[in-house]
């Protein structure tokens, strides 16, 4: 495994000390984390970037290839109503074909959970924080990018298709891949004999813990040992989604063509978001509503000391980790490039309900590469 160089006791101090004055709490989650949920999260495709154990009989487990999962399970199992948690330690994520990045590297955060309406303020002050971090490393080519997930999906709503492919595009807002795959598909119809279709039928006309059962039943006439620690109820359901999706018709050419329009907005925030305004159609109430949240936001951004006048926003900047759903940011650097960024963060409400936490929990982090915000660093 390959572990970045470590970064001096001084500057790692200066890159610290904007985390120490937000006043949160200190946690430290434990390094193995259940693969499950994780994949759960991010999708199979992430199991080729995580370093999978298990013992004997047990389930698997990865190394934390990120803390915002874990320090939200901290929060779900204590109860609280609100939060703020420090975090700083060592993650684990491999690079297949990319033997300079390194496999092992440090990260400093915080996440925020609230309840109640979600808060431009709090967003701001996450925003603000994870720059000033980044700027304390003595970078002086850094620039701050915007997005929001928010808004692709609303804009997704807006183009009227189906269910099934509507929900795929959703998922898929954060990988670039299986978008293009989307937009590559157009104007095709639907798979209507997929090799899924008979068992996926049959477990859809059963309860989900009927078909639960009889996916068991097929695992132990088969020999098959299921990996990933996920339970049979929720890999039936999987597959029923799966076999849906496959049916379903992919989008149109005209309503491609009108994705890829929103997907190529990259410009000024006030600029960008007077795009995709004139994108909205008559049915994207959900996308008008979110950019008039927006106005607010930016005046927040501002006023916490983000340099929103020389900020990007676009409408393509998403995570690896798809629990984000409202607003996105990076800070870059020139030097380095939008591969590696500095710092990430953004709103992921919906991620502590999926953990078991209350339906009108809201939560927004932020983290920093240290070896990255030093002048000298390129990890």
């Amino acid at each position: 495994m390959r572990a970045e160089p470590p970064v001096a006791a001084d500057r790692l101090a200066q890159i610290r000390a904007p985390f120490l004055d937000a006043g949160a709490e200190a946690v430290d989650p434990p390094i193995l984390q259940p693969l499950g949920i994780l994949l759960d999260l991010t999708g199979e495709a992430m199991r080729a970037r995580l370093f999978v154990v298990q013992s004997e009989g047990g389930e698997e487990a990865c190394l934390r290839p990120d803390f915002t999962v874990p320090v939200a399970r901290t929060h779900v199992e204590r109860g609280a109503a609100a939060g703020r948690y420090l975090y700083e330690g060592k993650v684990f994520r491999a690079s297949p074909g990319e033997a300079d990045r390194p496999e092992e590297f440090l990260q400093i955060g915080l996440e925020r959970f609230d309840t109640g309406s979600a808060s431009a303020e709090a967003d701001a002050d996450i925003v603000a924080l994870a720059w000033r971090a980044s700027s304390a490393g003595g970078r002086s080519d850094l620039s701050l990018w915007l997005g929001d997930i928010a808004l692709f999906a609303a804009f997704i709503d807006g183009l009227d298709l189906h269910p099934s492919l509507a929900d795929r595009l959703k998922r898929a807002a954060a990988r670039p891949r299986l978008l293009q795959s989307e937009l590559a598909r157009a104007g095709q119809a639907g798979d209507a004999s997929s090799p899924q279709d008979g068992l996926a039928d049959r477990l859809a006309a059963l309860s989900p813990t009927e078909a639960g059962r009889l996916l068991q039943e097929v695992w132990a006439l088969a020999g098959i040992a299921p990996v990933g620690g996920r339970g049979p109820d929720e890999i039936a359901q999987r597959l029923i989604r799966r076999a849906e999706a496959a049916r379903a018709p992919a989008l149109t050419v005209d309503k491609a063509d009108a994705l890829r329009r929103f997907l190529a907005i990259e410009a000024e925030p006030a600029d960008a978001l007077e795009a995709v305004a004139a994108l909205a159609g008559p049915r994207s109430k959900s996308l008008k509503t979110a950019l008039k949240g927006w106005t607010g936001r930016l005046a927040r951004l501002s006023e916490a000391g983000a340099p929103v006048a020389h900020a990007r926003f676009a409408t393509a900047l998403g995570h690896a980790f798809d629990y984000y759903d409202g607003l996105t940011f990076e800070v870059r650097s020139a030097a380095l490039g939008p591969q590696r960024p500095i710092a990430v963060g953004g709103r992921y409400d919906g991620l502590l309900a999926r953990l078991g936490g209350p339906a009108d929990a809201r939560a927004v982090g932020c983290m920093v590469r240290p070896s990255r915000a030093i002048v000298e660093g390129a990890a």
